[in-house]
């Protein structure tokens, strides 16, 4: 049991460790150009991300972070579409983007002794604490989800406004679940995760003034 809390707790932190890396990646380049930019590398980044964190609520019987991932998954695929950046991967990427998660879930309703979908249906995790992992995990996919329709829209994958936003009160209610499970990767994801949501926020609201500001003195 030990050995498979250490490859779990493994992977789950590299997995955030990517996550990390593509916030970061956002961050700078956004700081450079003093607005919001979202760099197609931060949806590949993300892809790889989600499928490893997939693995990680496997192995920890997490419901709330199986779902979860599993939307924002195919959510980050869609991006790579919206951008055109899904047709220049190599067609082995394409195979393996969609084969693996499938394997993996073929596996965990299976089952082995390490993973297995009767053991996560039989989770010991309190009522309560999954109820407010399963808000938090859904007002954090709700972010997607907004953001994938207004995409949709618009015809290009763009991060709004409300996108920075819903995120920071999904991170927040994230962060109070991962303490309640005393859960490390959550924990270190989620805390860093929320001083760039709110810098962004921070970011866009002065590109909005300005774009006011820069209309407002335009004869009429």
């Amino acid at each position: 049991m030990l050995k498979t809390e250490t490859v779990a707790l493994g992977i789950g932190l590299l997995a955030q460790l990517l996550f990390s890396s593509r916030i970061v990646l956002q961050w700078v380049q956004s700081e450079r150009a003093r607005r919001v930019l979202v760099p197609a590398l931060f949806w590949k980044i993300s892809l790889v991300s989600s499928l490893l964190m997939i693995g990680y609520g496997m192995l920890r019987h997490d419901p709330v972070i199986l779902g979860a991932q599993l939307i924002s998954y195919g959510i980050y695929i869609r991006n790579l579409q919206l951008l055109g950046d899904w047709r220049k991967l190599a067609p082995a990427f394409w195979v393996g983007a969609y084969v693996l998660p499938l394997l993996a879930l073929a596996g965990f309703v299976v089952g082995t002794p390490h993973f297995s979908l009767q053991t996560m249906l039989h989770t010991p995790i309190p009522r309560g604490w999954l109820v407010l992992g399963a808000v938090g995990q859904g007002v954090f996919l709700l972010r997607f989800v907004f953001q994938w329709l207004y995409s949709e829209r618009k015809g290009a994958s763009v991060l709004p406004l409300g996108f920075w936003v819903v995120s920071l009160v999904g991170s927040g209610l994230i962060l109070a679940y991962a303490l309640l499970r005393a859960d490390a990767v959550l924990l270190l994801g989620n805390a860093f995760g929320t001083v760039v949501y709110a810098r962004n926020i921070v970011l866009m609201r002065r590109e909005q003034r300005q774009v006011v500001a820069a209309a407002a003195k335009v004869p009429q």
